[in-house]
């Protein structure tokens, strides 16, 4: 029998939206227009009724097709592989930029490009659509063709956001990678891929210092024989060498190439490419379509966080990970400004973050546990004027709840909510969400975003209300990956084989009988210690309540007596604390059962976009192949890891 209260009815929450945020919520207007009086009645319509709740999104957030579709869902082709919006013709570029060009919009802010330098640079939403004709035309003089492959190997500068829709305009299919990669790891996607052009920057910076992001890709060609052409942002202007034939500089490009026009997509065809990388074997290419993303990111964007034309969005973000697609998708199709942060939130001054705020006037600020551990930890307790801010949007990962009320409580003043968002790249955004029209407590989601038939399972498939089980989508839904590149098999294997029909998300989840939802990190993280399962994610938040460490990873390793034991890995914010009373608190914290063997280190690896990478955790320690590295972000290297002692499990 599945659990009736998906939508959290907390005891004692620690948010609860007044009036205002009522009154302006997407979500509850479109409830009343289309006659329901509950979030789970209309939550239930949704996933009962697509053809008919999927029609009402599209018309209710304006996604305009160009021609109409006659079905909303055909999955004549089997559950895993279904197509949306069959019949009608769209294209992203018309919806983020195009049609934003020439109405009441045209002189707005679009996009704005804030540099790891602190450098800022802008475009309205018709110099935005200007950049993008520009560019596809471009492109289309380079040979490029509707179908064909574009790398896309550039910081978050405004030329980015260009260059998606450029690629989306003339029907190619952008492949966003992270500037963090080295030569092999961009020069595996764009293998992969077969791109047939790159576009690239000649560097940018981290943290002040110099990426040399042309000298990667030259080295990465070097093994890419589709690539015909590459591309290259003037981004630090210092020089780099060009390829007679091979490299052109963007600022060179025809500055007024014969106009080309906008290819009438069709809703499945792929829009873009977005690799995530896997503990063994190639990374897989997630491919997102102009409909299947289109209509998830604006449904997330306007009814998840409450998105409006008049918000402006930051976040920091690489356009590798699908937060920078969605920032276009979500943010640009509502007609919202979109600020592109690079870098990290503590350079080149420890309140970059509220600075940001101040100088764009943000509304709606994306942070990560993470990244607001490293901002409280340098905090002077003064955040300057978030006068325009009116919540947070969170992603990523598991928050520890004392970083969730520092933020909420400090920061936010207990009047802004900070919307948990959780789901993946393989699904187009979310999959559990925290409405900020509904009640919430620390660190959790309030409900599932609507569309997903999201459940709980224990290991025997059954839903589990009030214990940790896996977490899985009953249903499909537009966003959902068409698939891998090229690769249908491991894309069944990987999402559909353990349960007929059910998608297997890969993350720990539970929710409570009042309907709060958690996630407990990645289930194949899962520690199981004298048959107790329990995730990583339970153990780092029981450690950072004890303040003298700044950030925490845990993993299982192999115990002869109890199947698994816990190993801690902990940044500590002053070097000068006894070991031996540090392992103490933490035994007092987590709990004798799950006390864990501490290790003091410098740094935690981690992604650039913040998430620790406790796979690679676990194979340096146990002196195991790492697998696929290309992720890691350099200034947090693997080498601070130790490596057990033979013998010592």
């Amino acid at each position: 029998m599945r659990n009736t209260s998906l939508f959290a009815r907390p005891d004692h929450p620690v948010w609860v939206p007044g009036e205002a945020e009522r009154e302006r919520s997407r979500l509850l207007a479109a409830m009343r227009r289309w006659g329901y009086d509950r979030v789970e009645e209309l939550h239930r319509a949704s996933v009962e009724h697509p053809e008919r709740f999927w029609r009402d999104v599209v018309d209710d957030l304006d996604i305009t097709f160009s021609r109409p579709f006659e079905r909303v869902l055909d999955d004549s082709e089997g559950k895993p592989f279904p197509r949306w919006f069959e019949g009608g013709r769209l294209n992203a570029a018309t919806l983020c930029s195009h049609r934003h060009a020439v109405g009441p919009l045209a002189d707005k802010t679009a996009v704005v490009y804030e540099g790891d330098g602190g450098q800022r640079r802008s475009l309205t939403y018709a110099q935005l659509d200007t950049e993008v004709r520009r560019f596809a035309a471009n492109l289309t003089g380079l040979g490029v063709k509707r179908g064909d492959r574009v790398v896309l190997f550039l910081p978050v500068v405004p030329e980015a956001t260009v260059a998606f829709l450029a690629c989306a305009m003339i029907g190619a299919i952008s492949v966003p990678a992270f500037t963090g990669y080295g030569a092999e790891a961009l020069a595996s996607r764009l293998r992969d891929s077969e791109a047939v052009v790159l576009v690239t920057a000649d560097g940018t910076t981290r943290r002040g210092r110099r990426v040399p992001l042309k000298r990667t890709a030259d080295e990465a060609l070097a093994s890419a024989p589709s690539v015909r052409h590459v591309v290259v942002v003037r981004h630090l202007a210092d020089g780099v060498d060009m390829v007679d034939g091979l490299d052109v500089y963007w600022d060179e490009l025809d500055p007024h190439p014969a106009p080309v026009d906008t290819v009438d997509a069709d809703p499945n065809e792929p829009l873009t490419i977005v690799y995530t990388s896997g503990t063994t074997g190639a990374p897989k290419g997630i491919v997102h379509s102009h409909g299947g993303l289109a209509v998830k990111a604006a449904a997330d964007f306007g009814y998840g966080f409450d998105v409006h034309s008049e918000d402006v969005i930051a976040w920091i973000s690489d356009m590798g990970w699908l937060v920078g697609p969605l920032l276009i998708m979500g943010g640009l199709q509502l007609g919202a400004t979109v600020v592109f942060t690079e870098g990290v939130p503590n350079h080149p001054t420890p309140k970059r973050l509220w600075e940001i705020v101040e100088r764009n006037g943000v509304t709606l600020q994306g942070v990560a546990p993470t990244a607001i551990r490293a901002v409280m930890a340098g905090s002077d307790g003064k955040f300057g004027d978030l006068s325009s801010l009116r919540a947070f949007v969170s992603t990523g990962e598991a928050w520890d709840e004392p970083t969730w009320r520092w933020l909420f409580e400090t920061v936010g003043e207990s009047r802004r909510p900070i919307i948990n968002y959780s789901g993946g790249t393989e699904v187009g955004g979310g999959l559990l969400n925290s409405y900020p029209f509904l009640p919430m407590e620390p660190a959790s989601f309030n409900g599932p975003l609507l569309g997903i038939d999201v459940a709980v399972l224990d290991q025997d498939g059954r839903p589990a209300v009030d214990e940790v089980g896996e977490l899985t989508v009953l249903n499909t839904f537009p966003g959902m990956t068409h698939a891998f590149w090229q690769d249908r098999k491991r894309y069944l294997e990987t999402y559909w084989s353990q349960w007929y029909g059910v998608w297997l998300h890969g993350d720990l989840a539970s929710v409570d009988h009042n309907g709060t939802w958690r996630i407990h990190g990645r289930s194949d993280d899962t520690i199981k210690v004298s048959g107790r399962r329990v995730g990583p994610a339970e153990i780092e938040a029981s450690l950072l309540k004890d303040r003298r460490i700044v950030e925490a990873a845990v993993i299982g390793v192999p115990d002869a007596q109890r199947g698994q034991r816990v190993v801690a890995f902990a940044v500590l914010g002053d070097a000068d604390i006894d070991p031996d009373a540090l392992t103490t608190t933490a035994v007092h914290n987590v709990g004798r059962s799950f006390a864990p063997t501490l290790h003091i280190v410098a740094t935690l690896p981690k992604t650039k976009n913040g998430k620790i990478m406790r796979r690679a955790i676990r194979a340096r320690y146990l002196g195991a192949s790492t697998g696929d590295l290309s992720s890691l972000d350099p200034m947090t290297p693997l080498e601070d890891i130790p490596v057990l002692e033979e013998g010592a499990h």
